[in-house]
C-alpha cells in the first residue's frame, strides 16, 4: 500500500513523566490518597481540543486532531499533587484534513483502528511545578502498547462559574512521544536524505472541565 503524505496522530511517550488534567482512578492509582474534598470534573468536548503534529518530508509540520474524546479528573486546588486523570480517545475520529491520508492512518500500518479503536491515558502521579503548572505522569496506551509519558500542564485556572452557573476549570497541556514506541514504524527514505514521516509526535491539549454533579 502506498501511503500519501502520512502524518502521525496525537498520543505521546517521553522518557520521563509530565502533566495534564483529565482523570479517574483504577488499580494503578489506588495507592495514592485522594483528599476527601477533591472534586470530580468531566471534560467538556465542545470546548476542548486534542491536537497533534509531526514532521513531514523533513520540511514542515503537518497537524491533525482527534474529534471524539472523553475524560474524568479528580482535582483539589489545595492539593494539586493529588490530581488524577483518565482519558479515552476515539482513534477513528482523527482528522488531518486529507481523507486519503486519514484512511492510511486508520489502517494496519499505523493506528490499526479495526483492532485498537481507542487509546487511553491513566495518570499515576502529579507534581506541582509552579503557579498553575503541573507535571503529570501516566500510562498511555496505543495499539495495545503501554508506555509511561509525562504531560506538561500550564495555565491551570481557578474554578469559575460559567454562564449557566456551573463551576468550570481549564488548562493547556502538551507532551512529545515517539510513534515507533507504539509499533508505528512505517517510513520511506527520501532521495535527498531523511524520511517521509518524523518519529516524534507533539501532542497539544486544550482542556475545559465542568464540575460533576
Amino acid at each position: 500500500m502506498h501511503l500519501r503524505n502520512v502524518v502521525m496522530p496525537p498520543c505521546h511517550e517521553t522518557p520521563r513523566p509530565r502533566s495534564t488534567t483529565l482523570v479517574t482512578m483504577n488499580a494503578s492509582t489506588a495507592s495514592i490518597t485522594i483528599p476527601a474534598n477533591a472534586s470530580r470534573w468531566t471534560l467538556d468536548p465542545g470546548h476542548s481540543a486534542v491536537g497533534f503534529s509531526v514532521r513531514h518530508l523533513m520540511i514542515t509540520n503537518v497537524r491533525g486532531e482527534f474529534e471524539r474524546f472523553r475524560a474524568e479528573v479528580s482535582y483539589d486546588a489545595a492539593h494539586p499533587e493529588a490530581t488524577r486523570i483518565e482519558a479515552t480517545i476515539d482513534v477513528a475520529s482523527l482528522n488531518t484534513r486529507e481523507p486519503k491520508r486519514d484512511a492510511d492512518l486508520r489502517g494496519a500500518l499505523f493506528f490499526d483502528v479495526d483492532h485498537h479503536p481507542e487509546m487511553t491515558f491513566i495518570s499515576k502521579n502529579a507534581l506541582p511545578t509552579g503557579d498553575g503548572e503541573l507535571e503529570v505522569t501516566g500510562d498511555l496506551t496505543i495499539r495495545g502498547i503501554t508506555r509511561e509519558v509525562r504531560l506538561s500542564v500550564r495555565d491551570l485556572s481557578a474554578a469559575t462559574a460559567d454562564m449557566r452557573g456551573n463551576p468550570r476549570i481549564g488548562a493547556t497541556a502538551s507532551t512529545r512521544i515517539k510513534r515507533s514506541d507504539f509499533g508505528m514504524t512505517w517510513n520511506k527514505a527520501l532521495e535527498a536524505g531523511g524520511v517521509v514521516v518524523g518519529d516524534v509526535v507533539t501532542v497539544a491539549l486544550e482542556v475545559s472541565l465542568v464540575k460533576a454533579t
